[in-house]
C-alpha cells in the first residue's frame, strides 16, 4: 500500500491593514539595527492609528521615539540620519500635516542622490496616513500624492491590501533611496486572511526579490469588457463596482497600481488593450493629478486599441469638504458605473 503524503495547509491568520504595517516595522527593526522609527506620538502611545504600538517597549526609546510637533525638523533630522548610515522611518501624523516638511522633501530628500552624483543616498521612508473615508475634518483627509509624484527622486507607493501593506513597507525600508509610503486611512481596519510567515520568508537572507511589489501593478480582478484602474483607497471601491456590474452582465477588470512611481506601464497598457475601454479612479482632485497622468499614458500607448476615450472618476476640484459631505466628494460605486455606461457601448 502506497503511503500518501499530505501537504500542510498554509498557516493563515486574520490580520488588519494596520497590524500588517506594525508587523512590517517590527520585523524590519529586528532584522536591521539601523532602522529607526520616529514622529509625533509614535512612541509609548503607538501613534494616532496605533501603527507603532509596542515598538518602543520592544526596541527602546532610542529606536522608536516621539518628536516635537515640528514636521520640518522631523524630516531634516531624518535626512541627516540617512546620510550617516541609518534607515529612518518617519511618520507624518496626517497627510496635510506633512506640508511644513515639504521644503525638506523637495529640496533635500528628493535631490540628494542627484546632487552628489549618487555618492550620498538617502535610505528613508516617509509614512503618510492619507486620503478620506474616515469623516475627518480639515487637514486630516487630503489626497496629496500629486505633490510627491511630481517631484523627481522620490518613489511613491500606495498599497491597498493587507499583504501589500506588509510586503511593500518591508521593501520600502530596504531600498537605498527615499520612499513616500501612502497609507489609506480608511483601510487601516480592513482585514484579510494572510500567511504572515510566508510574507516574512521573502525577506530572509537579504537576497533581491525578483517579484518585488514596488514598480509593479497587479490585476486585482479579471474582466473582459472594460478596465478599472485604481490605487490605494480607491481599489476596494473599484472592486465593489466590478462586482455590481457583474450582476448586470458586464465584466470589468480591476488593476491595482500599487506603485505610482515607478509606474508599471506594461501591466496597465496590456490590460487596457485587452478590453479596449478604461476608467481611472482616484480620490484626489482630477485636475493635474495622478489620474490625469494615467489617462494620458494609456491614451498615448493604447490609442489604436481603444473603443472609447479613457474616463476618470475622481474627487472634485475643491478643498476637501466637511465630513457630512465627504460621501459626495469621494468616488463611489454609482459614479464609477455611470462612467462605465459612458464608454460608448454598441447597442
Amino acid at each position: 500500500m502506497t503511503a500518501v503524503t499530505e501537504t500542510a495547509a498554509p498557516a493563515t491568520t486574520t490580520l488588519t491593514f494596520a497590524k500588517a504595517l506594525t508587523a512590517a516595522l517590527g520585523d524590519a527593526m529586528e532584522a536591521d539595527k539601523s532602522v529607526v522609527m520616529f514622529g509625533e506620538d509614535v512612541g509609548p502611545l503607538g501613534g494616532v492609528f496605533r501603527i507603532t504600538d509596542g515598538l518602543t517597549k520592544r526596541f527602546g526609546e532610542e529606536r522608536c521615539f516621539d518628536t516635537p510637533l515640528a514636521e520640518a525638523g522631523i524630516m531634516g533630522m531624518a535626512v541627516g540620519m540617512a546620510m550617516n548610515g541609518m534607515r529612518p522611518v518617519v511618520e507624518m501624523q496626517f497627510d496635510a500635516f506633512a506640508y511644513p516638511a515639504f521644503e525638506q522633501v523637495v529640496s533635500h530628500v528628493a535631490k540628494m542622490a542627484n546632487r552628489t552624483k549618487g555618492q550620498v543616498r538617502l535610505p528613508m521612508v516617509i509614512r503618510i496616513p492619507y486620503a478620506g473615508g474616515i469623516g475627518g475634518v480639515e487637514h486630516h483627509c487630503d489626497s496629496s500624492e500629486s505633490y510627491y509624484v511630481h517631484t523627481p527622486g522620490l518613489t511613491v507607493v500606495a498599497p491597498s491590501t493587507v499583504a501589500d501593506a506588509y510586503t511593500m513597507l518591508r521593501e520600502a525600508i530596504e531600498l537605498n533611496d527615499p520612499v513616500v509610503f501612502l497609507e489609506p486611512k480608511k483601510l487601516y481596519w480592513s482585514k484579510e486572511q494572510v500567511d504572515l510567515e510566508a510574507l516574512r520568508a521573502k525577506f530572509d537572507g537579504g537576497e533581491p526579490d525578483d517579484d518585488a511589489s514596488i514598480g509593479r501593478a497587479v490585476i486585482a480582478r479579471e474582466g473582459t469588457d472594460a478596465t478599472l484602474i485604481a490605487y490605494g483607497p480607491s481599489v476596494p471601491t473599484a472592486i465593489a463596482a466590478a462586482e455590481a456590474a457583474a450582476e448586470e452582465g458586464r465584466s470589468l477588470q480591476v488593476i491595482d497600481i500599487r506603485s505610482i512611481v515607478p509606474f508599471d506601464d506594461e501591466t496597465v497598457t496590456n490590460a487596457v488593450r485587452k478590453t479596449g475601454r478604461a476608467v481611472v479612479i482616484a480620490e484626489a482632485s482630477g485636475f493635474a493629478s495622478v489620474a490625469s497622468e494615467i489617462v494620458a499614458r494609456v491614451q498615448e500607448r493604447c490609442f489604436h486599441s481603444l473603443a472609447a476615450p479613457v474616463l476618470r472618476v475622481t474627487g472634485f476640484d475643491i478643498p476637501y469638504p466637511a465630513p457630512k459631505l465627504e460621501h459626495w466628494h469621494l468616488p463611489s460605486v454609482d459614479r464609477i458605473l455611470d462612467a462605465v455606461d459612458d464608454l460608448q457601448w454598441e447597442d
